[in-house]
């Protein structure tokens, strides 16, 4: 599975877990380079509490685009230390 945004792969692994429809991509997969850390955060009542990253690829910005739970619950500790994409990354297999 790849990750692609703004023509770059962010993401590729064999390895995803999907949950809700969303790939979970393990964090050793994703190019920390392209990540900006967000204050933004958003609370599953079954997954925890969601922290966010910035896309910055050539210059532009995909402001939230990538989410982990740092400390998912119980229900949702398959995604532990995984990252996952929205708001125009394409996912590819």
């Amino acid at each position: 599975m790849k990750a692609i945004w703004n023509g770059a792969v962010i993401a590729e692994s064999d390895d995803t877990v999907v949950v809700e429809g969303n790939h979970y991509f393990p964090g050793d997969s994703v190019r920390r380079d392209i990540l900006v850390a967000s204050d933004h955060t958003t609370v599953c009542p079954w997954k925890g509490t969601a922290s966010y990253y910035s896309l910055q690829v050539d210059g532009d910005t995909n402001t939230n685009a990538a989410w982990y739970y740092a400390d998912p619950k119980n229900a949702a500790k398959e995604i532990a230390g995984r990252i996952a994409f929205w708001n125009g990354v394409e996912l590819t297999d």
